[in-house]
């Protein structure tokens, strides 16, 4: 039996992707007021941000609780003897935390090992990616834990922001707090870093920040897989996409969108590049 594979709604995954390569999918939960939502299952990308736009109430976030990890390790351990749980970053959420729980709560026989990814957005996804492809293939859990911590070494995930001020707001800013007074002219660029997010460089226009991000994945060697994601610019995206095709195939980047939990962190013009790839 194959290993399956899980993972969480931070690593926006699409939902065509993730059926195709068998990815179980446990969401994060986005609130207004006192309306909760589970994140890409009962609000869209588009959706989440015609509300951060027109309702009174600022959105807040939830990790899954150790439950809703269990009940789908419970389902899976009906159809396998092995489950590969891939999460983001315990530094930004509790997620992970949810899902170590939910393994201690098993009771069929079924092996299940947690990693804590130390990233998110589709650097957490070009991961789980890559390793739900490799399952598919035949490879055991022990080489499946070992081809994905190496390949943690080998992820990379920088984002473009309009403004922090949101990142700001959600208390998930990280090293990138020292920019904060100084953003009235230039665009940060950030990357994830040691779990967390830091600062990268500063740009002074969009078009910049998209060659910034377009230059980046070109000084990276030996590419397993690329994802280029946005929040409410799929021109933006699309464009980086045909660019990247001078060196990478398109039919193999993966077009994703901003999750709505990141969305609350990131605000509505974030455009992110992903890869698990050798830096020069």
């Amino acid at each position: 039996m194959a290993v399956k594979i899980v993972t969480d709604t931070l690593s926006d995954m699409t939902h065509d992707l993730a059926t195709k390569l068998g990815i179980s999918v446990v969401p994060l939960y986005v609130r207004f007021g006192d309306k909760v939502f589970k994140d890409r299952v009962e609000m869209t990308t588009d959706e989440f941000y015609y509300r951060l736009q027109h309702d009174p109430n600022w959105p807040s976030t939830t990790q899954p609780t150790p439950n809703d990890f269990f009940d789908v390790f419970n389902k899976l351990a009906d159809e396998t003897d092995e489950i590969l749980c891939i999460d983001l970053s315990h530094k930004l959420s509790g997620t992970y935390e949810s899902a170590c729980v939910a393994k201690r709560m098993m009771t069929k026989k079924c092996r299940i090992e947690v990693i804590d990814s130390m990233t998110v957005v589709m650097g957490l996804g070009t991961l789980v990616i890559d390793a739900a492809k490799v399952a598919q293939e035949g490879a055991k859990m022990d080489d499946l834990i070992d081809r994905v911590r190496r390949n943690m070494d080998r992820s990379h995930a920088i984002m473009y922001f309009d403004t922090l001020k949101y990142l700001a707001k959600g208390g998930r800013i990280g090293r990138a707090q020292g920019l904060l007074g100084s953003l009235l002219s230039v665009k940060p660029i950030l990357l994830m870093h040691e779990g967390e997010v830091a600062p990268l460089t500063r740009v002074r226009s969009r078009q910049a920040g998209l060659d910034y991000l377009y230059n980046f994945v070109k000084s990276l060697r030996n590419i397993n897989e690329l994802a280029v994601e946005y929040a409410t610019t799929p021109e933006d995206a699309k464009e980086l996409m045909e660019r990247l095709n001078d060196f990478f195939p398109k039919e193999r980047i993966v077009l994703s969108t901003v999750s709505p939990v990141i969305g609350t962190y990131t605000g509505p013009h974030v455009i992110c590049v992903a890869a698990v790839a050798d830096k020069q």
